[in-house]
C-alpha cells in the first residue's frame, strides 16, 4: 500500500473537541426550554448539522427553520472553537512529517467551515491542509461516502464533481481516511478507502474500530503502524 493522500476528520481525530459535541444538543434544547431525551447524544452522533436540525424539528417539534437551528447550535459552541479548543498532542509533528513526505492532506468534517478555519488558524495548523470539505456544503453526512469521494476527486483531478462519481479503486487504497468515530470509519472502509482509526475516548467501540482499520493510532506519538504503509 502506497499512501499518497490523507483525509482527516476534525473533531476527535485532529482536535480534542468531542466533549463539546457530547453536550451541545442538550445545551441547545435547554436554551429553548426543552428537556432532551436521555438518548439524544447517540441519536445525533452520526448526523450532520443539517440532519441534526431536521431530527430536532421532527423529534422535539421545534418550529424554527433548519438554518435557525444550525445557527443556534453554532452559536452555542463557537466560543470554544474561536478561543479554546486545542489539537491533540503531537498532531503538529505528525502533520509536518506527512507534508515533508509529500502526502497531500485535507479535512472532511461535519462541523461548519468557519469554526474549523478559526481553530486551525489560532493553532497555526491551517497551512497543512489543501482543502476543507464539510458535510453541510456537500449535502451529505458521513453515513454516506460522498464527502470522502469529493475529497479524493479534488486530490486526483483538482475539482469535485457529482456526489457519486466513481473513483478508481487504486486511488481509494492510496487515500488514508483518519477517523475516530465508528460510523464514519465504517463508511470510508466499506467504500474502499484505506482507514486509520484514531483513538478518542468518546468512541466506546474501540475493538470494533481497530478491527476495521488498516492501522490504529492511539496517540500521535506512536504512528509506526501508519508509516509502515507509506
Amino acid at each position: 500500500m502506497k499512501i499518497k493522500y490523507a483525509i482527516f476528520d476534525f473533531d476527535g481525530t485532529l482536535f480534542d473537541t468531542m466533549y463539546i459535541w457530547d453536550i451541545v444538543g442538550e445545551t441547545y434544547l435547554r436554551s429553548l426550554g426543552i428537556e432532551p431525551k436521555p438518548s439524544l447524544r447517540e441519536d445525533v452522533r452520526a448526523l450532520s448539522l443539517a440532519q441534526s436540525a431536521a431530527y430536532l424539528q421532527h423529534e422535539y417539534g421545534i418550529t424554527l427553520s433548519a438554518d435557525q437551528i444550525i445557527s443556534g447550535i453554532n452559536h452555542t459552541i463557537e466560543g470554544f472553537y474561536l478561543n479554546e479548543v486545542r489539537p491533540k498532542a503531537h498532531v503538529h509533528e505528525f502533520l509536518d512529517r506527512l507534508k515533508r513526505t509529500g502526502i497531500r492532506i485535507c479535512i472532511a468534517t461535519a462541523t461548519d467551515r468557519y469554526l474549523i478555519e478559526a481553530a486551525l488558524k489560532r493553532c497555526g495548523l491551517e497551512s497543512y491542509f489543501e482543502a476543507i470539505f464539510t458535510c453541510g456544503e456537500v449535502g451529505h453526512g458521513k453515513d454516506e461516502p460522498v464527502i470522502f469521494r469529493k475529497a479524493l476527486e479534488y486530490f486526483v483531478s483538482g475539482q469535485s464533481t457529482g456526489p457519486y462519481a466513481s473513483c478508481p479503486a487504486g486511488e481509494k487504497r492510496a487515500c488514508m481516511v483518519f477517523e475516530d468515530a465508528i460510523h464514519a470509519a465504517r463508511t470510508a472502509r466499506e467504500d474502499g478507502f484505506a482507514l486509520a482509526a484514531v483513538y478518542d475516548s468518546s468512541e466506546v467501540r474501540q475493538a470494533e474500530l481497530r478491527q476495521l482499520a488498516d492501522c490504529y493510532i492511539e496517540d500521535y506519538r506512536h504512528t509506526e503502524e501508519f508509516w509502515k504503509l507509506v
